[in-house]
């Protein structure tokens, strides 16, 4: 059975999962692409080691920056984690906010071809060079069908999707119906943590804001001198503006405007990805509104959690 908490970034998705794992007996599993890197901390908005203290966490801090990461690496890693927690009689609890890997886990993976490094990086190249809107373009006159669900904006899966149209000379969208069948839809029990927009865009300021004089400056800079940010850790939001401000370019609090904006977007792309699942029982958040205890209550309920 298949427990997550899941929703835009900020909504306090985390901040539920502590209180439901401490509550339930439950280990957390992080659903986050970004989180798996070292060193990246306060800019990903990892787990404190303090709140890793009150809960065991898995699947953070697997790579340096500069290792390429991606869905089916996620897959590897994460089968020890959860054949651990099976031998230990544990629940896991993913928590996160990258769709794609719940998607992943609850229908499985489309068979597609390896990724070839050297087209990749031209592809990525000619994205800096030409711009994203050329790249979607080509993507649009080969496959149409994945040009229409892919953001002009979203780098990685235009060059994914002409990666593989490159390969194989097959469209993207033709392959991804191809979900393995020996992976149908696993029993799950899916709990969505959101706030109202006014709410949630405070708090994505706030948040933005607090990383900024909390040290992500310096930590940015730290990953520039020792890895670098390879090609999947670069995408993480924020690091750009947060080497600005180290290097005196950028004031804290236009950094913190400009994140919070592109994390505004970032938010709405994933409530797009979780339309995808119809059965997320969504939880809101209202501030002063919300009864702590309220919220908790539903949730182990929604996620078939008993407290121990």
């Amino acid at each position: 059975m298949l427990r997550a908490i899941v929703g835009p970034t900020a909504a306090g998705k985390s901040d539920l999962a502590l209180e439901i794992a401490e509550r339930s007996g439950a280990e957390i599993v992080a659903l986050d692409s970004m989180q798996v890197y070292r060193g990246m901390d306060i800019g990903t908005a990892k787990p404190t080691a303090a709140e890793r203290a009150r809960v065991r966490h898995h699947m953070l801090d697997l790579v340096t920056p500069d290792e390429r990461y991606d869905v089916q690496r996620f897959l590897r890693d994460l089968a020890p984690v959860l054949d651990d927690l099976r031998a230990r009689g544990v629940a896991p609890l993913f928590v996160g906010g990258t769709g794609f890997y719940l998607k992943v886990l609850t229908t499985g993976l489309f068979s597609g071809p390896d990724v070839d490094l050297e087209l990749r990086a031209r592809l990525m190249q000619r994205a800096r060079v030409e711009g994203d809107s050329v790249l979607h373009g080509e993507l649009a006159r080969v496959d149409p069908a994945a040009a229409a669900r892919i953001h002009p904006n979203d780098t990685k899966r235009v060059v994914r999707g002409l990666e593989v149209y490159l390969q194989t000379g097959e469209p993207l969208s033709s392959r991804q119906t191809q979900w393995d069948p020996a992976s149908p839809a696993r029993a799950r029990h899916l709990v969505g943590v959101t706030a109202e927009p006014e709410v949630l865009d405070r708090r994505i300021h706030a948040r933005a804001l607090a990383m900024l004089t909390a040290g992500w400056p310096e930590e940015a800079a730290r990953v520039r001198a020792t890895t670098g940010f390879g090609e999947s850790a670069v995408q993480a939001l924020g690091y750009a503006e947060a080497l600005l401000v180290h290097d005196g370019s950028l004031s804290i609090a236009a950094a913190a405007d400009q994140i919070a904006r592109e994390t505004r977007q970032f938010a709405r792309r994933q409530r797009t990805w979780y339309r995808k699942f119809e059965d997320i029982v969504w939880l809101t958040q209202e501030g002063e509104k919300t009864q702590r205890g309220d919220l908790v209550a539903a949730a182990l309920s929604q996620l078939h959690l008993a407290p121990t």
